[in-house]
C-alpha cells in the first residue's frame, strides 16, 4: 500500500515534469543534502523517507542518526542523503511534507501516552484522519506510543449513535449485527456507542457486544458506572478527552481512551531539507 501511495503523490506533485529541476540542474548531476530537525519533538517517517529514495534512485545512499521513534532536538540531524540531484530536489517536498506531520502526530501521541503511563488505559487513535494519508497517520500514532482504533469500516463492527438511531434502538442494531456476522461467517468484534446510563444498561443486557465505548461520559459519570459493568466488557471513553482531562478519564479505569485529536488537531514538526556545500 505504501509504494502504491509513493507512485501515487509522486505522480499529483510531479506532473508532466519538474521543470524548475530540469531546467536547471544537469541529468547525471550528484549531490548531497542533510534533513535538520529545527524542533524538539518525536521523530516519524523515516522509514517513509527510506522507501521514497529506495523507490526514486537506488544509487543514493543515506546515512541514518536517527530512527523513527527517537526523542529529538532542534539542531539535531536525521539523516545525510548522496544521490542524484535531480531526484533530492524531486522528492524533498514529498519526504518534508510525510515525516513533518508524522512527527507532529507521533509528538502529540507521545505526550498524551506519558500523562496515562501510569494507568492500564491504552491510548487509541480514531478514523478522523487525511484521505489518502490514513496509513502513515496511524503508523505515527504508533511510533508515538499510541494504539489504533479499527483502520478502517471494515475490521470492527461500530455502532455509533446514528446506526443506533437509523436502525430504532440498540437491542434492534446489535441483534441485525449478530445476524449479520453469522450469514457473513464473519469474527471481528462489535462495539456498541452509548449516551447515557439507560443505553449502558441496554448494551449490558444484549448479547454479542465485546467493547462499549462511553461518549462524553465525564470521568466522574464513568466511575459511577463501572460498577455495574460486567467484566467480560471492554470500556472505552471518547469524547471532550484533552491534554487537561486525559489523566482524570485513564485514572476512572476504562480500558481504551480514544482521542481524535491525534490526528485531526496536530501541529507539524519543523524539519528542513538543505544542500551540503563542499
Amino acid at each position: 500500500m505504501l509504494h502504491d501511495l509513493i507512485q501515487a503523490w509522486l505522480a499529483e506533485d510531479i506532473g508532466e515534469g519538474d521543470h524548475s529541476t530540469i531546467a536547471s540542474i544537469p541529468l547525471e548531476a550528484r549531490s548531497t543534502a542533510k534533513l535538520l530537525i529545527k524542533e524538539s519533538g518525536v521523530i516519524a517517517g523515516l522509514n517513509v523517507a527510506k522507501q521514497i529514495y529506495e523507490l526514486t534512485d537506488t544509487q543514493a545512499t543515506v546515512q541514518w542518526f536517527k530512527k523513527d521513534g527517537d526523542s529529538v532536538l532542534a539542531g539535531d540531524l536525521a539523516f545525510i542523503v548522496e544521490g542524484n540531484a535531480r531526484n533530492i530536489l524531486t522528492t524533498e517536498r514529498l519526504i518534508l511534507n510525510c515525516m513533518q506531520r508524522m512527527s507532529g502526530i507521533a509528538t502529540k501521541t507521545h505526550a498524551l501516552s506519558q500523562k496515562i503511563a501510569h494507568t492500564s488505559a491504552k491510548l487509541l487513535d480514531t478514523r478522523k484522519t487525511t484521505p489518502g494519508f490514513r496509513l502513515l497517520e496511524k503508523e505515527a500514532v504508533r511510533i508515538g506510543g499510541g494504539s489504533n482504533h479499527r483502520f478502517g469500516l471494515y475490521d470492527m463492527i461500530m455502532l455509533k449513535d446514528n446506526h443506533i438511531d437509523f436502525c430504532g434502538g440498540i437491542q434492534k442494531a446489535v441483534h441485525a449485527v449478530n445476524a449479520y456476522k453469522t450469514a457473513m461467517h464473519l469474527t471481528i468484534p462489535v462495539e456498541v456507542e452509548v449516551r447515557n446510563e439507560a443505553e449502558l444498561q441496554e448494551v449490558i443486557q444484549t448479547q454479542g457486544v465485546n467493547r462499549i465505548l462511553l461518549d462524553n461520559f465525564s470521568p466522574k459519570q464513568i466511575s459511577a458506572c463501572l460498577y455495574m459493568i460486567p467484566p467480560h466488557f471492554e470500556i472505552e471513553a471518547s469524547g471532550g478527552i484533552t491534554e487537561d482531562n486525559i489523566v482524570e478519564f485513564a485514572e476512572a479505569g476504562v480500558h481504551y481512551i480514544s482521542v481524535g485529536a491525534l490526528t485531526h488537531h496536530v501541529k507539524s514538526l519543523d524539519l528542513s531539507l538543505k544542500a551540503v556545500v563542499h
